[in-house]
C-alpha cells in the first residue's frame, strides 16, 4: 500500500488493516524513509518530486519493500499485487509499467504520467480508479494515459467515479482541503463504489 505525497501516515495504516482483515498479506510502505510526514502540501511536493521525476527511483523504493513483504512466511509470492493513493497510484503504475513482478496495480486517484508502458516490460494487470472532477489530473493526461495502455495492448479497467475529486477514498480530504484550500473532499459513494472494484479486480487475478 503506497500512500498520498503526505507519507506513511494513518490512513495508508488503515488500508493495510482493511486488505488484511479481506485476508491478504498488506504492508503500508514508507517511500521517504524514516517515517518522515509532510506538515504541508509544500513539503510534500518537496518530498515527492524526486520521485516524480525519476521513475526509476520509485520502483526501486516500492521493490525494496516488496521484496521485504516476501520474506514473510504467509507471503504467497506468486500472488503479489500493489495499491496507491495520490503519489503512490503514480507510484504503483510506474513500477509495473517499468516491468516490477506484480500480478496486479491499483491506482486511486493517482496521478497518470510517468514512464511510458512497455510492451516487454508491463506484466501487471491495471485497474484505475478515477475521480470524474480531480483537478490534478487533466482530461488531456487521461486521454493519454489510455492511448499509451492501448498502444501496447494492456490490459487495463479504467473506472470514473463521477463527481469524485482528487484524494476521494480519503476521509480526512475534506477537512485538509479546507485547511489548505485544495479541491479535495472525500466521497463515501465512491470510496465504497473504488474498494468494490478493486475487490473484485484482486478475486479474479489473484486467486
Amino acid at each position: 500500500v503506497v500512500p498520498e505525497w503526505w507519507g506513511l501516515n494513518d490512513y495508508p495504516r488503515m488500508r493495510a488493516r482493511k486488505l488484511a482483515e479481506l485476508g491478504y498479506l498488506a504492508m503500508a510502505v514508507d517511500m521517504y524513509g524514516s517515517g518522515r510526514i509532510a506538515a504541508d502540501p509544500q513539503q510534500a511536493q518537496a518530498m515527492a518530486t524526486p520521485f516524480y521525476k525519476d521513475p526509476q527511483l520509485a520502483k526501486t523504493r516500492l521493490l525494496a519493500a516488496l521484496n521485504k513483504v516476501k520474506e514473510f512466511q504467509q507471503a504467497d509470492t506468486a500472488n503479489v499485487a500493489a495499491i496507491g493513493y495520490c503519489f503512490g497510484g503514480y507510484v504503483v503504475l510506474n513500477a509495473a509499467k517499468l516491468g516490477a513482478d506484480l500480478k496486479g496495480a491499483v491506482s486511486f486517484h493517482g496521478n497518470l504520467t510517468g514512464a511510458p508502458p512497455s510492451k516487454d516490460l508491463l506484466k501487471a494487470k491495471i485497474l484505475v480508479c478515477h475521480g470524474g472532477a480531480d483537478k490534478f489530473v487533466s482530461e488531456s493526461e487521461v486521454a493519454s494515459f489510455k492511448k499509451s495502455m492501448d498502444s501496447v495492448g494492456a490490459h487495463y479497467i479504467f473506472k470514473v467515479y463521477p463527481g469524485a475529486t482528487h484524494a476521494f477514498t480519503n476521509p480526512a480530504a475534506t477537512e485538509t482541503g479546507k485547511k489548505f484550500q485544495m479541491p479535495i473532499e472525500y466521497n463515501a459513494a465512491a470510496d465504497t463504489a473504488s474498494w468494490n472494484d478493486m475487490k473484485t479486480f484482486f478475486n479474479r487475478i489473484l486467486h
